[in-house]
C-alpha cells in the first residue's frame, strides 16, 4: 500500500518513550550483519525480547524469508522462560540485516499544526551505517579483533530503505504518512523527554560523515520542526569511538577505555548546569553497570552493559540482565524504585551487548493513535 509523502512540510511531535505503543518493531539478526561469534546469541536475544514484550504488547518481528522459520521456533523457545502472548507476534518476511531497529527503523510521530484525518506518520532518517555506509569496508565493526562481515552493495541499500519500506508496508491500523527529513540522523542518537527537551551528542549528528554542508543551526531547525522539540541539549561525545560516533547513554564502569569515563563526566558536568525546556533542572539518578568481566574473558574492554538502555512497553518497563545477580538485582531495584507503576520485566542479553548495544537499541515503537 502506497503512502503520502511530507517532504519539509509540517510541525511534528516525537512523544515519550513511556506515551502509549500501537506495537514494537524488532529486527530479526541476518548473518550479513554480525560476526559469527555473536549470532545465535544474539538471535536468542531477540526471540527473548520478542516474547517477553508481547506479553505487554503486539510486536512486529521483521526477518529475511529464509529467518523466518528459525525466528518462530526460537520464539517458541524463549517462551519457556518469558512467557508470552503468542497472538501478539507477527513474523514479517523482509528485506532486513541489521537488529539495530532504533538506528535503522522508522520514527513514529504525531502531527502538531493542522487537523487532519491522517493521523499516522514516521520519519524516514535515511539510514546510512551510521554516517559510514560510502566506506564501510574503512572502518572496524568493533573492537574486538573478530572477523565481522562486511555487507555488499545490496545490504547497504536494504538497511538504507528499511524504515521507508516499513512505513510503506505498515498499513494497520490505517496507513502511514512518510515524514522525509532534511537531515540523516540514527533513533538511537535522540532522546526526548516529549516535553520539548532533546538530549544529543555533537559528534553523532553535527557530523560531516551525516550531514555534510549543513550548519548547526539548519541541523537544529529541521530538528526542532521534526521532532517538536524546544530546547536542544548537545554533549560533545567523540567521533570514531565506536560506530555510532557515541549516542548519549550511561555511567561506564571503571574498568573502562578512559575516553568513556570522560564522555560520562562531561554529560553529568552540563546535565547539573542545565535546565529542561520547562526551566526544570535535571534530576539524576546512577544505576551501576557491571563490570565487563561478567563475560568472561574478552579481547577487548567494551562490550555495552548499561541498564539504562531499557525499553518502555504499554504498562512495563524491559530491563536487559547481564548476570552479575549483584548488580543485576540493585538494577532491577532501583528501576522498579522510580516506575512504581510499572512492572519492570527483566530480561537476560548476551549477544547484544557483545556485539555493541542492548534492549533500546534493538527496539522501535510504533505510536498509538487512540488518544490523539
Amino acid at each position: 500500500m502506497s503512502s503520502v509523502i511530507a517532504k519539509g512540510v509540517g510541525r511534528y511531535l516525537y512523544p515519550a518513550e513511556t506515551s502509549r505503543h500501537a506495537a514494537t518493531i524488532l529486527g530479526f539478526p541476518s548473518k550479513y550483519a554480525l560476526a559469527p561469534a555473536y549470532y545465535e546469541h544474539a538471535c536468542t536475544d531477540i526471540a527473548s525480547l520478542a516474547s517477553a514484550i508481547s506479553a505487554f504488547e503486539p510486536v512486529r518481528l521483521y526477518a529475511r524469508s529464509e529467518d523466518v522459520g528459525k525466528a518462530q521456533s526460537m520464539v517458541k523457545l524463549a517462551s519457556e522462560t518469558y512467557p508470552n502472548d503468542a497472538a501478539n507476534i507477527s513474523f514479517i518476511p523482509f528485506q532486513t540485516n541489521h537488529l539495530w531497529v532504533r538506528d535503522t527503523g522508522p520514527v513514529y510521530v504525531q502531527r502538531l499544526d493542522e487537523a487532519s484525518q491522517q493521523k499516522r506518520f514516521a520519519i524516514n532518517f535515511r539510514f546510512s551505517e551510521w554516517g559510514k555506509k560510502d566506506d564501510i569496508g574503512d572502518h572496524d565493526r568493533a573492537s574486538d579483533g573478530l572477523d565481522w562481515p562486511v555487507m555488499a552493495p545490496e545490504q547497504l541499500e536494504e538497511n538504507n530503505k528499511f524504515a521507508e519500506r516499513v512505513i510503506k508496508s505498515d498499513s494497520s491500523p490505517s496507513p502511514v504518512t512518510i515524514v522525509e527529513s532534511e537531515i540523516c540522523v540514527e533513533g538511537g542518537a535522540l532522546v526526548v523527554d516529549g516535553d520539548g527537551t532533546l538530549l544529543a551528542t555533537e559528534s553523532s549528528i553535527l557530523n560531516e560523515n551525516r550531514n555534510p554542508g549543513l550548519s548547526r543551526e539548519a541541523i537544529e531547525v529541521e530538528l526542532k520542526r521534526v521532532l517538536g522539540v524546544e530546547k536542544i541539549i548537545w554533549f560533545p561525545g567523540r567521533k570514531d569511538l565506536d560506530v555510532t560516533d557515541v549516542h548519549a547513554d550511561a555511567e561506564p564502569d571503571p574498568t573502562v577505555p578512559s575516553a568513556w569515563l570522560e564522555i560520562y563526566e562531561e554529560i553529568k558536568e552540563i546535565l547539573s548546569k542545565s535546565v529542561d525546556a520547562k526551566g526544570r533542572p535535571f534530576e539524576v539518578h546512577t544505576v551501576d553497570e557491571p563490570s565487563p568481566n561478567v563475560f568472561g574473558d574478552l579481547a577487548y574492554e567494551e562490550p555495552a552493559t548499561n541498564y539504562v538502555n531499557f525499553y518502555f512497553v504499554n504498562g512495563g518497563l524491559i530491563l536487559p540482565q547481564f548476570g552479575d545477580q549483584q548488580k543485576d538485582r540493585e538494577a532491577v531495584e532501583t528501576l522498579q524504585k522510580l516506575c512504581p507503576d510499572r512492572v519492570v520485566r527483566p530480561v537476560r542479553v548476551t549477544g547484544l551487548p557483545l556485539a555493541g548495544g542492548v534492549i533500546h537499541c534493538s527496539t522501535q515503537q510504533v505510536l498509538s493513535v487512540e488518544d490523539i
